[in-house]
């Protein structure tokens, strides 16, 4: 079991950025992958980017794609979402998870039913 904590949300104006932290703690693989998803109100959620642990590969949502950036750091087990350029449609409770990856298929780190451990999420508002 992993255990998952996000920080850095927060209400930021449209055109700013953000910086997004999940802190890992308990058993992690090589074979993991750590995830960003997002959740808006009255919406289903949906994929953000993703990150393979062992060779850093990354995926991204095109929503997202040249404005955001997902990157970890192995010696303190913690993934980064860097959003810049940020919409008001941004808007989302932003969760962290993780789970083992045996496909470099974009459809399988995109779907939440991949993901066997989540974070309590963090809310980003951006004001238009």
């Amino acid at each position: 079991q992993v255990q998952l904590v996000e920080s850095g949300g927060g209400l930021v104006q449209a055109g700013g950025s953000l910086r997004l932290s999940c802190a890992a703690s308990g058993r992690t693989f090589s074979t993991y992958a750590m995830g960003w998803f997002r959740q808006a109100p009255g919406k289903e959620r949906e994929f953000v980017a993703a990150i393979r642990w062992s060779e850093g590969s990354t995926y991204y949502a095109g929503s997202v794609k040249g404005r955001f950036t997902i990157s970890r750091d192995s010696a303190k087990n913690t993934v980064y979402l860097q959003m810049n350029s940020l919409k008001p449609e941004d808007t989302a409770v932003y969760y962290c998870a993780a789970g083992e990856f045996y496909s470099i298929s974009y459809y399988y780190y995109a779907a939440p039913g991949s993901y066997n451990n989540w974070g309590q999420g963090t809310q980003v508002t951006v004001s238009s």
